[in-house]
Parts: C-alpha cells; sequence; structure tokens
C-alpha cells in the first residue's frame, strides 16, 4: 500500500526574526551577511524551495510594534521580536516572477480593511501569479495593531463574525464576473458582455458593497484560503474557508486532538476532511550526527534572551508577563489570556513549566516543536509525530537564514522522497493543484 504523502510549506516573515528570535544573531546568518530587507533574499528562498517541491511558501506578518512587556517599545526592538516586520504584499511578485510551480502564501489581516479592497488585491495577485497566490486570512488580537488603526481590540467572537462576512463578500466579487464574460470581440467592439458582470448589492451587519469587482474573473475564483486559528471560532472559519491550515502543537497527542476536532467540524459545511489540509509547525535542526544535531540545538536555544522570549510571548498573548514571578508553574495561572499555554508547554515528562521556561520555549520556537537529529532521524520523527496527530503535513520555520532551508531540501526532501513520502515532481502548477494532490 502506498504510503500517505506529505504535504511541506516554508514559514517566512518579512523581517529579521521567524519564530527564533535567534535567528538574526546566529552564527550561521552573520557569516551569510545577507540583507533581510531585499527581494533578492526572498527571491532565491522561493527558488530554493521550489527545487524541493514544497506546497508554497508563506509569509506571516504583524502591523505592529509590541509595547505589551513592561508597558514599552524597548524590549521588542531590541530582540527584534517579530519587529520589525516590512508588508510581504510585494514580495509575491518578486517572488512569481523568478519560478513557476511554488505556491505563494501571504497573511493579510481582515481587521482593519475593505473587502473590496481585499479582494481586488487578491484577485490581481491571483492573475499575476497563475493561480499560486494564497491568503492566510486573520483576525487582529492584539491591541497595539488596533491602535494603529484607530480602533478598539474586538473579543473572538466578534473578530470572527465579521471575517466570516468579510469573505463572503469577497467570493461574491471574485464571482462578480462570469467565467466567460470577456468575449474580446475587436471586430464588433464589444470588449465583455456586460450582461454577465454583475452586482453584487451585499448589505448586511458590517459591510455594504454593490460590486462588480473591477478585476476579471480569475480562472482559478480567487486565491487559495490559507488559516491558522486555535480558537473554536477559529477551527469554524478554517472548516468552511480554508484550503489549508496551519497548526502549532508542539505535542503529537494534541495535534492529533486539534486535527480531529478540525476535521469533524468540516462536516457541517457539507466539506470532505482532505478538502482543508492541517500542516503542524516543526523547527528542523539538522546535522551529519546527533551529536552535532544537538550541539546546534543548544548553541541556537542559548541565543535567545529570557527577555526577550518574555517579550514575544507577551505580545502574542497581548498580556504582560512581566506582572508573573517568573518561577511560578504558568499551569496554575486563571487569567482568560493564559488559558492555551496550560496545553501547549510541557515538559517531555509532562510536567507543566514555569513562566521563564515557557517563554524561553517560546523565544526558541513559538511553539513549533523542535525536530533534532541526521536527515534520517528527522524523517523517522515527522514520520512518528503524523502517524499520532493524523496530520497532513509541515509548515516548516528555520533557524537561521539564509542556510538551513537549503539544508533541508538538500538533506531532508531527497529521504523523504526515497521513502515514498513526498512527491519527486509537481503534477500540477497552482496552490489548489499541490494541495489536492494524494486526494
Amino acid at each position: 500500500m502506498a504510503k500517505k504523502k506529505m504535504h511541506l510549506a516554508q514559514f517566512l516573515v518579512h523581517g529579521p526574526t521567524y519564530h527564533s528570535l535567534a535567528m538574526w544573531r546566529h552564527p550561521e546568518t552573520a557569516a551569510r551577511n545577507y540583507d533581510w530587507t531585499q527581494p533578492e533574499l526572498y527571491q532565491h528562498i522561493a527558488q530554493v524551495c521550489e527545487r524541493g517541491k514544497f506546497d508554497m511558501v508563506f509569509f506571516a506578518d504583524l502591523n505592529y510594534i509590541s509595547d505589551t512587556f513592561r508597558g514599552s517599545l524597548e524590549p521588542s526592538l531590541r530582540y527584534a521580536t517579530q519587529a520589525p516586520e516590512h508588508d510581504p504584499m510585494p514580495l509575491i511578485s518578486f517572488m512569481a516572477a523568478v519560478t513557476s510551480h511554488i505556491g505563494l502564501g501571504a497573511t493579510f489581516s481582515v481587521s482593519h480593511h475593505n473587502p473590496f479592497y481585499a479582494a481586488r488585491l487578491w484577485a490581481t495577485l491571483d492573475h499575476l501569479t497563475k493561480g499560486r497566490a494564497a491568503w492566510n486570512v486573520v483576525t487582529s488580537l492584539n491591541h497595539n495593531q488596533a491602535a494603529n488603526y484607530g480602533e478598539e481590540r474586538q473579543d473572538t467572537d466578534a473578530r470572527y463574525e465579521r471575517a466570516h462576512e468579510f469573505i463572503e463578500v469577497c467570493q461574491k466579487l471574485w464571482h462578480s464576473w462570469d467565467e466567460d464574460a470577456v468575449v474580446m470581440d475587436r471586430e464588433n467592439a464589444i470588449f465583455a458582455d456586460a450582461g454577465k458582470v454583475h452586482r453584487i448589492e451585499h448589505a448586511d451587519t458590517h459591510f455594504k458593497s454593490r460590486g462588480p469587482l473591477n478585476v476579471v474573473r480569475s480562472p482559478h475564483g480567487g486565491p487559495a484560503i490559507l488559516q491558522a486559528g486555535t480558537s473554536p471560532k477559529g477551527m469554524d472559519f478554517a472548516a468552511q474557508f480554508a484550503d489549508a491550515l496551519f497548526a502549532i502543537q508542539p505535542r503529537a497527542e494534541d495535534a492529533a486532538t486539534y486535527f480531529t476536532a478540525v476535521k469533524d467540524r468540516m462536516a457541517a459545511f457539507a466539506r470532505k476532511p482532505e478538502d482543508c489540509k492541517i500542516l503542524f509547525g516543526m523547527q528542523p535542526i539538522i546535522g551529519a550526527s546527533e551529536a552535532e544535531a544537538q550541539e546546534k540545538q543548544e548553541l541556537h536555544n542559548s541565543l535567545v534572551p529570557l527577555d526577550g522570549g518574555m517579550a514575544i510571548l507577551s505580545s502574542h498573548l497581548d498580556f504582560d508577563l512581566s506582572r508573573l514571578d517568573p518561577d511560578e508553574d504558568m499551569s496554575q495561572r486563571e487569567e482568560p489570556e493564559l488559558q492555551r499555554l496550560k496545553t501547549r508547554y510541557r515538559k517531555a515528562s509532562g510536567e507543566p513549566m514555569t513562566v521563564a521556561e515557557v517563554a524561553s520555549r517560546h523565544g526558541q520556537s513559538v511553539g513549533l516543536p523542535q525536530f533534532v537529529g541526521t536527515p534520517d532521524s528527522i524523517v523517522d520523527q515527522m514520520e512518528a509525530f503524523m502517524a499520532t496527530a493524523g496530520g497532513d503535513g509541515f509548515m516548516l520555520s528555520p533557524i537561521y537564514c539564509p542556510g538551513a532551508i537549503e539544508e533541508f531540501v538538500d538533506q531532508v526532501v531527497p529521504e523523504l522522497q526515497r521513502r515514498g513520502l513526498f512527491r519527486t515532481d509537481y503534477s500540477g502548477t497552482t496552490q489548489r493543484d499541490h494541495l489536492g494532490e494524494n486526494d
């Protein structure tokens, strides 16, 4: 019986750090003297990942510099806790221009934008990439981001209620042009058949939009939709709309629970479980030997300052961890903002962790499990995680850049292919083609 093949996505940020706060100061990063502000780096990464036959490269994005930890911007700026972050959207076209198959995804929050603008932007990108665009739909969690737009942060239910309507408006706009609306009849001077271009006349709780979209219909019906929700509302949103879902679960047992919860929800929206792929995060640390890999892990983790971990975790929780004793048991805290950490972070033994231990772990990988070893043993770990979690693949995050992504493509991908766990070539050309393989 053929083995189930994995899907792979490469996590990126248009900034000096991704999930690892050590990344910008790691000796391997410094040795390559790269400039994260320039498009050539990301074009190179896209080409490397396309050579590795990845489903996609994907940018996370935040529109703020956090002052949550200690009420100051200083820790975020000092430790580069996902700050600064330049806008990733312009990079999509740069990367598309030097590749032909790999999917190109980016985060774009619906919380502070209008659906018409978003629909127009993503329809245009879908055309420019020839169907390789993927929109990671998020809502904004942090009060700093809301304040940058002159708004108040909303609770989870309100954010996702608005997000549902936002996507519904976008879908109406993407379909406001029939597939055969453009006729290009030069002899009779008819560019488009007006009878096949429709107003949407949307008017509901949050939005009004008359339409139609002033972008011709994409042959792919709009971009692929990505999501990364962990709340019940977020999982409902993914189950209804997403083509793929990114999830951070350090423990395979918890990943299995999450995987089942999302797949079970899909039936309520008349979708098959395979219609939404779930990719779990991982941080590969590769060595020529197990000892070398462990040395690389120790070096990397030692480069994450405790205050940096406290700052990035405070930002992601929108809760100031300086209010807590670093040595107290995080699992005993009752604050609503901290509840999801009670199951996310545990020692290998299953014991709870202190506030400081949780913050350090978060600064190292933001909760992604570190898979450490030789290429063979990393594939073993990937197989074991999937066997327990039931996932569809992995979202990869490097410990230094450039360098770590190339190592995975050159050393781990061939072993995945040798075992029949990953494609040896693309069977299609669009993002949905890649995600739909192996169904």
